[in-house]
């Protein structure tokens, strides 16, 4: 017999704020990656190594404050 597969598990916008470490609220501020999955008319989900991939590559919100590290 076969093994058989996991299946997918894919996060709701709740998931992905928690995983980013915002609130849920937040998420609206963001540009999201396209969902993985249409789960239904309006819910969709993300697989988290997406998610984790788009927080990676998101600029910091530091960084325009950010100053070089002293050279001496």
């Amino acid at each position: 017999m076969p093994p058989r597969k996991t299946p997918k598990r894919y996060l709701s916008r709740p998931e992905v704020a928690e995983r980013i470490g915002v609130k849920p609220d937040t998420l609206n501020r963001y540009t999201l990656p396209e969902p993985d999955a249409q789960i239904g008319a309006r819910l969709v989900g993300w697989l988290p190594e997406t998610i984790d991939r788009w927080n990676a590559a998101r600029p910091s919100r530091l960084a325009p404050f950010a100053t070089p590290p002293d050279s001496d």
